[in-house]
């Protein structure tokens, strides 16, 4: 994988305050468990505490809010010698530039303020390639890593492609009308990658006390698969038949504004226009960079079970 090849593992001789945002979503959790492994000193910032497991509450210190908040932050990174940065765009945002930019400038500001060392960011494929600057979302996420990059701490930005998670959202559909949908053509080959093997990466890099500088890295799960052999992958996990089906632009324009702000509704189709044209194909795969969960093993482990 594209993170050290060992992992530090804390101990009373070593102090390495991580902060964690985001500890309640996909890949927020799972990192948490890999870190509560290593036996690490952890700090989270979460507006709903609450939905900590019970025996993850007991074993972090929590400050509770938002990680855009100035004096959250600010309160959060005292002592801290590493952050976790996951950032959920505000579906009300004023604009994407905004929802990333605007957000993350606290932050940044409150890591300098208390000489925090390291951050590892969530971030999308695409900076070099000509949809840099067009992607929505994935160009606002780019803005937001160069607010952290500017901060004076060494920086690790995890590049992602399209999540196979992502796919949970269609449960209903998949289980009840033996379909699922997207705007990419069907026989598009892209990058895939599970949470869990984000988490992974993340979790090295925030435990490895060692690496400097400012870098980003690609994490691009096993192979690179269409939406309809995702479809066939399904099928036969699920034994029986699952079809994929393009979404046009209009329909999921339509199905992106329920509930978000216009810009950032158009953020997300911008997105998805640019996936579809090689957003996601400008990083060259390697055996650093490729993560070991197949979309195979993901639907037997995750989607199957969540289909029922």
């Amino acid at each position: 994988m594209a993170a050290p090849s060992r992992r530090t593992k804390i101990t009373e001789e070593t102090e390495n305050m991580i902060v964690v945002t985001a500890p309640t979503g996909k890949i927020g959790g799972q990192l948490l468990d890999h870190l509560l492994q290593a036996d690490a000193e952890i700090r989270v910032i979460a507006r709903h505490p609450e939905k900590l497991d019970p025996a993850v509450r007991e074993r972090v210190e929590i400050v509770t809010g938002s990680h855009g908040d100035p004096e959250v932050v600010r309160k959060a990174f005292v002592g801290a010698d590493a952050v976790f940065w996951l950032l959920l765009v505000d579906p009300q945002a004023s604009s994407v530039e905004s929802g990333f930019v605007d957000f993350t400038k606290p932050a940044a500001e409150a890591i300098r303020e208390h000489g925090v060392a390291r951050v590892v960011s969530i971030s999308g494929l695409g900076r070099g390639t000509a949809y840099e600057k067009r992607a929505g979302i994935v160009t606002g996420s780019l803005a937001m890593d160069d607010v952290l990059a500017g901060s004076g701490a060494h920086l690790r930005s995890l590049m992602m492609p399209g999540f196979m998670d992502n796919l949970l959202w269609q449960t209903e559909l998949i289980k009840n009308q033996g379909f699922f949908g997207d705007p990419q053509p069907g026989d598009l080959r892209l990058p895939r990658v599970a949470t869990r093997d984000i988490a992974a990466v993340a979790a090295d890099l925030l435990l490895d006390l060692e690496w400097t500088g400012i870098a980003e890295v690609p994490v691009l799960g096993p192979e690179d698969l269409s939406q309809n052999e995702m479809a066939a992958i399904m099928s036969e996990v699920l034994g029986r038949r699952i079809e994929y089906r393009q979404i046009s632009y209009d329909d999921y324009r339509a199905m992106m504004a329920q509930g978000r702000s216009e810009p950032i509704a158009e953020g997300m189709v911008e997105m998805a226009i640019a996936k579809a044209e090689g957003l996601d194909q400008g990083a060259a795969r390697t055996s650093q960079n490729s993560t070991p969960t197949s979309f195979r093993q993901w639907c037997e482990e995750v989607l199957k079970p969540a289909v029922g």
